[in-house]
């Protein structure tokens, strides 16, 4: 129960602290997220190129509850317009179970004319081997892949998949599995 107080005060006070925030939630039948997103560049008033994100989230499944608090870098790829590509580690915590996997992620803003709304394709995967995953666990997972497009300025829907794997000693279990739809709104 205080992972869920902790993650909710995180959760509003990421929502406070800078008028460059985004908030986001996604659901399926069976689960919830909510997401937050901070640049930290706002606050530091650093500009040189690399954007350097914090990231708040929680998973609610069937029966499961997954807390994470992420931090990366992310910068546009020279020569390849619209290609972002970012690097960083977040802190994944759960029922007897925490990891700190280092992750990747690329989006692509899809070159169309001016009449579609922007619209971006993104890829991201997390891993933390056994060194790097803790209490009852062994190995640490996840992809996801997502669809997203800016109906209205600064609010967008978007759809995708996750695939989570929390690997314990005791046997491999597949934490979620699943499509989604959701809505973010950026400030």
């Amino acid at each position: 129960m205080t992972i869920k107080k902790l993650l909710l005060a995180a959760f509003l006070l990421t929502n406070s602290i800078t008028a460059e925030t985004s908030i986001g939630i996604d659901i399926n039948n069976e689960d919830v997220e909510l997401l937050a997103s901070i640049n930290l560049n706002t606050l530091t008033d650093y500009a040189d190129g690399t954007t350097y994100l914090l990231d708040v989230g929680y998973l609610h499944t069937d029966g499961d509850n997954m807390a994470m608090v992420g931090f990366s870098g992310e910068n546009s790829l020279q020569g390849t317009e619209g290609l972002t590509l970012a690097f960083g580690a977040k802190f994944i915590f759960a029922e007897d179970f925490m990891a700190l996997p280092l992750m990747a992620k690329a989006a692509y803003l899809l070159p169309l004319n001016h009449s579609i709304p922007p619209t971006s394709l993104a890829a991201s995967f997390a891993y933390a081997p056994s060194v790097l995953t803790f209490e009852d666990g062994e190995t640490y997972s996840e992809f996801r892949f997502e669809a997203d497009m800016e109906v209205i300025t600064n609010i967008h829907l978007f759809a995708g998949y996750r695939n989570i794997d929390t690997n314990y000693e005791a046997g491999d279990y597949n934490f979620n599995d699943s499509f989604y739809g959701g809505i973010k709104l950026s400030f």
